[in-house]
């Protein structure tokens, strides 16, 4: 079926519509219909041949390309919209409600308004919304959302000096984990790999699958490992996950030794391997023990011995 791809503002979502026959090119500025009523979006493509199974019935249509009094009817829409957004404020302060208001939106036909807010929990606000709808005389909608689409909204910086990803080029938040960030060695620290929105930051998903595969064959901290160059065993104290390298210490007896060396160049020890170390290790105790008993009771026989030796020569002198 041949759609035509459409584009929201503040969203970056694509969304089929029937171009109705209409001769529209990419970035166009057009009238469509939706559930709310009519809006204005963006051509991304003209048209598609795109399977009917991806498509959301009923297929809304593009009304037509903006002229020069829909950009007049768009800026005044602007204008009511901003007015409406600190009456609502002053509003919400009246009623005493705990929600932020993010922002305002007239629907291109002002049929409806709507307000996007914030809160920690549910609000009743349906007081607040009859006393809107009185004053602006058309249908309110109060629309709560979350911490990242509050900043999606809003042309915000990142910590990479880049436009936010939600804002710029996001249609949708795939989950982030903190095991990401683990997977890529990075710092823990909130402030470090946490965005402006205080969550996760949405760059941590991008490169995660580059990393599972890194990762795979790199041994972690503190595991045990053998060099195949000399044999030597060593316990690995740092890993370089990009260049595929560890850092290992191998202390014998007195002597340590730190060594850089590549995944090839050493061999991750088994169970097996790893019990036999452990089981030589512990008959080397036993053996440490059996002598160390040894010295002591021959010790022992010799200060008993010195100790007769003085009771007989004390009794001659008697």
């Amino acid at each position: 079926m041949i759609v035509s791809g459409i584009k929201f503002e503040k969203t970056n979502k694509v969304y089929y519509f029937d171009g109705d026959g209409l001769i529209l090119k990419e970035d166009d500025d057009v009238i469509v219909e939706t559930s709310y009523g009519k809006e204005i979006a963006k051509v991304v493509f003209a048209s598609k041949d795109v399977p009917e199974e991806e498509i959301v019935q009923p297929l809304k249509k593009v009304v037509r390309v903006m002229d020069k009094e829909d950009y007049i009817t768009l800026e005044e829409n602007i204008r009511l919209a901003a007015e409406a957004l600190d009456r609502c404020e002053t509003k919400i302060m009246e009623h005493g409600l705990d929600m932020k208001l993010v922002s305002s939106n007239y629907t291109f036909d002002r049929s409806k308004l709507l307000f996007f807010f914030t809160s920690d929990g549910r609000v009743d606000f349906r007081e607040l919304v009859r006393d809107l709808a009185g004053e602006f005389r058309t249908r309110i909608e109060l629309r709560q959302i979350g911490v990242r689409d509050e900043f999606k909204m809003a042309t915000t910086l990142g910590m990479c000096g880049r436009t936010t990803c939600c804002r710029s080029h996001l249609s949708n938040f795939n989950p982030v984990s903190i095991k990401m960030a683990k997977n890529q060695n990075l710092s823990l620290n909130p402030t470090k790999i946490s965005g402006v929105c205080g969550r996760l930051m949405c760059c941590l998903k991008y490169e995660d699958d580059n990393y599972k595969i890194l990762n795979k064959d790199l041994p972690r901290l503190g595991d045990k490992v053998k060099v195949l160059e000399n044999g030597k065993i060593g316990e690995v104290i740092h890993v370089n996950i990009l260049r595929q390298s560890v850092k290992i210490v191998i202390r014998d007896k007195d002597d340590v030794e730190i060594i850089n060396k590549k995944t090839d160049e050493i061999k991750k020890l088994d169970k097996n391997e790893k019990n036999q170390g452990k089981g030589k290790h512990k008959d080397g105790l036993k053996s440490h023990k059996k002598e160390h008993i040894k010295k002591d009771i021959h010790t022992k026989a010799n200060a008993n011995k010195r100790g007769k030796k003085r009771d007989k020569k004390h009794d001659r002198h008697k």
